[in-house]
């Protein structure tokens, strides 16, 4: 049985099969309207709420009755957050977050700098959502069934990981249920704790009252200040994922930006009002943390204790399963958004271009393979501990909020002569500003010691490296422009031969069925196609007859975002070969293009082969290989070798090819 064929079996049962990037309705189907973008993307944010208002609580220590003030702050914080990532959208309506603002509005390498902190944290993301989530389950299940935690949470990364290598809708829509069960368990949860105390509000209040005397005798106004702003620092991962809807907007269904728009509404009111609600509920049952388990598990069980018979003990199930399953969902937005950054970062030449592949899925299928074994091996490393990753995730989040609010406050500031609300949004995104860097220097102080200075390396040492990787694309794009010159001259050549046969009507050259053919692979009328031409002719001279190109445009996260863009890549990839159809004919020999579009470009060559062997009976196939002045390991990595992927296909179906080595 052929391998290849059994590996496609298996990946289609697996994955699914092929979508067609020329589907007229595709995008309709791969987008997301509003709701869908609140499950998918709005995930993220909700879903902090699982671990974000406990750590802020637990940072209280001994002041519980202070976390009306920190609760307050922190809802506040989401609007203005959420309101200034409003104007980044309409801003840039294709998306690209916080990486394509700091490039675009501070500088090219700002935006790296956000760009590679967006992305350790959206694989902290699928990491602390899926180890969080696993604690929810298993603060309700037997202590004796702790040690399995681990290995549970692996499996949840592995099983996100296949659902989105299907597809986005395929990995959103499974679980609408669960994710509005979350919201409607915990809304009732927060209603009830406010409505059973309703009539003890006064007691809140002067314990509040008596809390603050107690707390400003003892420790002064300074001092008062210092825990509350030190827990509302401590609930920094609240605040995470707001930023997943800038980042996704080509996933959003048209028009986006209003799409994108009413998912950050959902997405704020419902993330307040649940942290809101969280940490007053907290204070009216008195939960005090207890190894093991989780403060919500702690305030469910206090909240449902005198309900009696089993309901108390079946909704403390069913909440505890919906945040549970909110926090996978939750990792959803790394594996949603993370791959769409990488893309971005790629296309910039500042990490290896395949990650701006699209699979036949139509998914940036490296990228998400790439984060989700990433979250594995963080996964592993970090034993599961949200203690830990907490630590980790909080800091690069605020990194990218910090450096687009800075973007956006030079966007304003320049633009004030033009714009006519600018000193509005500049305020907004100046508080921003504010409170994003306040929260990050915290953090920073705080937490440097218990890991913080973990995330500072992690993300210095993928600084280098994209550092690097740049650094060999500007020295390979200086060689291939040295290749280009003969482009300016080949087409003078054309431009000679038609100005000097002006009036002279020159026969098509004819096509020669018993005539050997040159069938050869370009990218684009460039320096390389034509050397790779200009090879065949230097070693076989007049052998061949007839002459055919072949050039396959790629689909990438690129040019993939709608009808008009894959139509425009259709009519550039024709051009493009039939001007080396041109050069040909102007040289008396007989010439054919054969173009196509797709994701991958080995298998549209070899659907392409049928075609032109069926009219060329006598062909050989040519394609002209790059050899640097070094061959080093980068050279394998950062650039293509579809020649050879190629050869090897032809070679299994007998049909000949040449690879003709282009030195640059």
């Amino acid at each position: 049985m052929d391998t290849s064929s059994s590996f496609k079996k298996i990946k289609t049962i697996i994955v699914g099969g092929a979508r067609d990037p020329h589907d007229q309705k595709i995008f309709h189907k791969l987008s997301l309207i509003a709701f869908l973008a609140w499950v998918g993307l709005g995930s993220d944010g909700l879903s902090s709420s699982c671990y974000g208002p406990a750590e802020a609580f637990k940072a209280l220590g001994g002041h519980p009755y202070l976390g009306i003030f920190v609760a307050l702050g922190t809802g506040i914080t989401i609007f203005i957050i959420a309101a200034s990532y409003s104007h980044i959208i309409e801003l840039f309506p294709s998306g690209g977050g916080g990486y394509l603002v700091a490039s675009k509005l501070l500088s090219p390498n700002v935006g790296m700098v956000s760009g590679c902190a967006l992305l350790i944290d959206y694989v902290l993301t699928i990491t602390i959502s899926i180890a969080s989530g696993a604690d929810a389950i298993f603060s309700f299940l037997p202590q004796s069934w702790y040690s399995y935690k681990l290995e549970f949470a692996v499996v949840g990364v592995i099983i996100l990981l296949l659902l989105n290598l299907r597809g986005i809708k395929e990995a959103v829509i499974p679980l609408v249920p669960v994710f509005l069960l979350f919201v409607f368990t915990h809304l009732f949860a927060i209603g009830y704790a406010i409505i059973s105390h309703a009539i003890k509000f006064h007691e809140v209040y002067n314990a509040t009252g008596q809390e603050l005397s107690k707390s400003f005798g003892t420790l002064g106004l300074f001092g008062v200040l210092f825990i509350v702003m030190r827990a509302y620092s401590m609930g920094a991962g609240t605040f995470t994922g707001i930023e997943a809807v800038s980042n996704g907007l080509p996933i959003l269904r048209e028009p986006r930006v209003a799409t994108a728009k009413r998912t950050m509404h959902y997405m704020a009111f419902s993330l307040s009002i649940t942290v809101i609600g969280l940490m007053i509920a907290y204070l009216l049952f008195k939960v005090e943390d207890q190894p093991g388990k989780t403060l919500n598990a702690i305030l469910f069980t206090n909240m449902s204790a005198n309900w009696g018979g089993h309901i108390g003990f079946f909704f403390v199930l069913i909440t505890l399963l919906s945040e549970a399953i909110l926090l996978f969902i939750a990792a959803q937005t790394g594996f949603l958004d993370g791959p769409r950054v990488l893309a971005n970062m790629a296309l910039d030449r500042w990490f290896p271009t395949r990650f701006a592949m699209l699979s036949d899925r139509l998914v940036t299928q490296n990228g998400i393979l790439l984060m989700g074994i990433t979250s594995l091996i963080m996964m592993l490393v970090s034993r599961g501990s949200v203690d830990f990753l907490i630590v980790l995730y909080s800091i690069n989040v605020f990194i990218t909020f910090s450096l687009s609010q800075l973007g956006m406050v030079k966007h304003w500031w320049q633009v004030r002569k033009s714009e006519n609300k600018w000193l509005r949004k500049l305020l907004l995104n100046g508080v921003g500003l504010i409170l994003t860097s306040f929260i990050l220097i915290s953090v920073l102080i705080i937490k440097f010691g218990e890991g913080g200075w973990i995330t500072l390396v992690i993300t210095a040492g993928l600084v280098a490296l994209t550092l690097i990787i740049k650094k060999h694309y500007l020295i390979a794009a200086d060689l291939l422009r040295r290749l280009d010159t003969i482009v300016d001259s080949v087409e003078a050549s054309i431009y000679n031969i038609q100005g000097d046969n002006e009036e002279e009507v020159k026969d098509e050259p004819k096509f020669d069925p018993k005539g050997k053919t040159a069938a050869i692979l370009v990218n684009g009328f460039n320096g390389l196609g034509l050397h790779t031409l200009l090879s065949v002719f230097r070693l076989f001279g007049g052998t061949y007859k007839n002459y055919v190109f072949v050039q396959v445009g790629s689909v990438d996260a690129g040019n993939f975002k709608g009808v008009d863009e894959i139509e425009n890549l259709d009519k550039h990839i024709d051009t493009e070969a039939n001007r080396y159809v041109k050069y040909m004919k102007e040289h008396n020999y007989y010439a054919e293009a054969f173009t196509s579009v797709g994701t991958d470009v080995v298998d549209e060559i070899n659907n392409l082969v049928p075609q032109i062997t069926s009219k060329f009976h006598n062909v050989v196939f040519f394609g002209g290989q790059l050899v640097f002045p070094e061959e080093s390991f980068m050279t394998k990595w950062l650039h293509n070798y579809i020649v050879f992927a190629v050869q090897r296909k032809f070679y299994r179906q007998g049909i000949p090819f040449v690879i003709l080595p282009i030195r640059v």
